[in-house]
């Protein structure tokens, strides 16, 4: 089975981002996946694309969050993938 990997795209001194990565590492300790953090501010492009919906979150690619992310959702799209692997 191939590890979840769950990609956030965030930047310093943003509150929403802070409380996203909160929940994602909270719920990485009962649901393992790969956590990869990308601050946008390093690649103008990415601030361009992100700039206005960070904190924006990806499961395997596909984007599964922007702005909050809810432990409950997080965990049920986490268990698919999984089921689904």
């Amino acid at each position: 089975m191939r590890e979840i990997q769950v990609k956030v795209y965030s930047k310093e001194d943003c509150c929403l981002c802070s409380e996203v990565k909160k929940v994602l590492k909270r719920v990485q300790k009962d649901l393992p996946f790969e956590l990869i953090e990308v601050d946008i501010s390093t690649d103008k492009k990415l601030l361009e694309l992100y700039e206005s919906e960070i904190p924006v979150v990806f499961i395997n690619d596909r984007k599964a969050f922007k702005y909050r992310v809810s432990e409950v959702e997080f965990k049920k799209k986490l268990e698919r993938y999984q089921e689904n692997n």
